[in-house]
């Protein structure tokens, strides 16, 4: 069975546990607190030297981290991964896109306003930088959106569960999303795909119960 190191209130980890829904995989979880240093620890190092989650071990002692290699490694024969050469590379486009211009800015902005107590206070300087990148970010989106129903492909896929995970959380952070209508309409047809989970909900079998504190 997979076994995947995960952050309940992740973004990143939240692309991960939605596909295996989605896919109708089972897995076990592992429930990671990087608070406590628990992905600093010479065991965990020893699985993923970079020290972050999600981490998938996809067969006994092989580990797989970064979230968008995960999703592709899960994704890879469904509907979710496109095949088709063109194809891919759009849901590759806009993969590269949420990781350089939506996660460090939304999901940034989430992290420290949303989960840590005192979080703006501590990131006032970086405040305006995350909210100007981040409303670029969501009128690429918009714009996109406006003429297609989803990111790549023609259909769902793994470029939107990717893109989902930080967009989803925006007005938990300050995020306006009144003037993107097309992005809140995807956000709704997102949530009514099936085997959608929520952020909050887990898988019955884990390893340790849910932390109240994650890392974006």
């Amino acid at each position: 069975m997979l076994t995947l190191y995960s952050m309940q209130r992740s973004g990143n980890c939240y692309k991960v546990r939605l596909a295996l829904a989605q896919l109708d995989v089972d897995y076990r979880l592992v429930e990671i607190d990087i608070l406590r240093g628990e992905t600093r620890t010479p065991d965990f190092l020893a699985k993923n030297p970079s020290g972050h989650v999600p981490l998938l071990e996809a067969t006994p002692g092989r580990y797989l981290p970064e979230s968008g290699a995960i999703l592709w490694y899960l994704a890879g024969g469904s509907p979710l991964a496109p095949d088709n050469r063109i194809d891919r590379a759009e849901t590759l486009q806009w993969m590269f896109f949420e990781q350089h211009s939506l996660e460090p800015n939304i999901g940034a902005a989430y992290f420290w306003l949303a989960l840590i107590k005192g979080g703006r206070e501590l990131q006032q300087h970086a405040l305006d930088d995350w909210m100007e990148e981040g409303y670029r970010a969501l009128r690429v989106m918009e714009n996109h959106l406006q003429n297609h129903r989803y990111f790549a492909a023609d259909r769902y896929t793994i470029a939107d569960i990717a893109l989902y995970a930080h967009t989803h959380l925006a007005h938990t952070c300050d995020f306006d999303l009144t003037t993107f209508p097309a992005v809140r309409a995807w956000l709704d047809r997102m949530a009514e795909q099936p085997g959608h989970v929520l952020m909050d909900e887990l898988p019955p079998e884990m390893e340790s119960p849910p932390i109240a504190m994650a890392l974006f």
